[in-house]
């Protein structure tokens, strides 16, 4: 059946690590570009993570998933890069205790460095970037910044996941479905400065669209551990599992590039993070900034004329402060 259909090459790295574990599977069933769309998959990690991967790619192989038509491990980035449709960028280097930011930021620097050049080099001109290790945004405009070749607009990172935590706990608060919550915004960074955002929200409930504001009742509680929830759920379940998010982050990026494949549906935004330029919200040029985003075509667009009062403008320039900072240590790591 799939005989006129040519595959998609989708790499994704970090692939030995445990989020990729839960994503892989997604993506070789179809959850992500349809059921009917052949699949070649691209795994990249380190040299150390080899027999690991290993491990996976005979998983994937005993699950004879229909569309997955090859599977290809490798640590090198050229063979991960070349051709590619769709580059999941999942690996990074993680935090350790008693590291510092800047030094995260700088050990990042040089890996994001090094997969942009290689992306530039090797990947079509109309690949699709998504980065979520972390620091998502800036490690996203460091590679964009290293690929000068391929679309500012074809980079992102992942603030899909603060956003579903976002809609969750809307849903649970007013006693709907998560398909009953719509037009929430995750703004500026992936950490804990970003600015989760119930302003705009609807809440559909007994079959009618409701203002979030209203249906939640209780402005104290959106002004404040809503917002605090979600900016710090990533550390509540590490807490909890010893284990940063692994089911809900995979859950996430299959989310954020369905959407960008496959558009958004009507009456409805998501969040991205983005290049910044030309935005009418008063966020600086030249970042990587989690807008609320429309999608078609394979092409997302802000949404323009939401109205911004003076609690989130705060909270917006907080956060656009943060990833200020982090764009310019990490240019500076990478003499750029």
């Amino acid at each position: 059946m799939f005989l006129h259909v040519q595959a998609l090459r989708v790499c994704v790295t970090g692939a030995a690590g445990q989020i990729a574990y839960s994503l892989l599977y997604s993506v070789a069933k179809g959850d992500v570009f349809g059921k009917d769309q052949p699949i070649i998959l691209t795994l990249l990690d380190i040299a150390p993570m080899m027999g690991v991967l290993e491990g996976v790619v005979m998983e994937l192989q005993d699950c004879a998933l229909p569309i997955l038509q090859e599977i290809k491990a490798t640590a090198d980035e050229r063979e991960a890069f070349t051709d590619i449709d769709v580059a999941m960028l999942v690996g990074a280097m993680p935090r350790r205790e008693g590291m510092e930011r800047k030094d995260l930021l700088k050990a990042n620097a040089k890996i994001f460095q090094s997969q942009g050049k290689s992306l530039d080099q090797y990947a079509k001109k109309t690949v699709k970037v998504v980065v979520v290790g972390n620091p998502a945004n800036t490690n996203a405009l460091i590679a964009m910044k290293c690929a000068p070749s391929i679309p500012k607009e074809n980079f992102s990172c992942l603030t899909r996941l603060d956003q579903n935590r976002a809609k969750s706990q809307i849903a649970a608060k007013c006693s709907v479905p998560t398909s009953g919550v719509k037009k929430v915004t995750i703004w500026g960074n992936h950490s804990s400065t970003q600015f989760p955002d119930a302003m705009h929200a609807v809440v559909v409930k007994d079959g009618k669209d409701t203002k979030a504001t209203e249906a939640v009742n209780d402005d104290a509680w959106l002004k404040g551990d809503f917002i605090t929830t979600v900016q710090k759920r990533g550390a509540a379940v590490i807490a909890a599992r010893k284990l940063s998010s692994a089911m809900s982050a995979a859950k996430a990026i299959c989310d954020h590039v369905r959407d960008w494949v496959q558009g958004t549906t009507d009456g409805d935004w998501v969040s991205m993070g983005v290049i910044s330029d030309g935005n009418t919200y008063g966020v600086p040029e030249g970042l990587i900034y989690s807008f609320p985003v429309t999608l078609s075509g394979g092409k997302w667009t802000i949404v323009d004329g939401l109205s911004v009062d003076a609690f989130a403008r705060e909270k917006m320039d907080i956060t656009a402060k943060e990833l200020i900072e982090e764009r310019d240590a990490a240019l500076e790591f990478i003499g750029n």
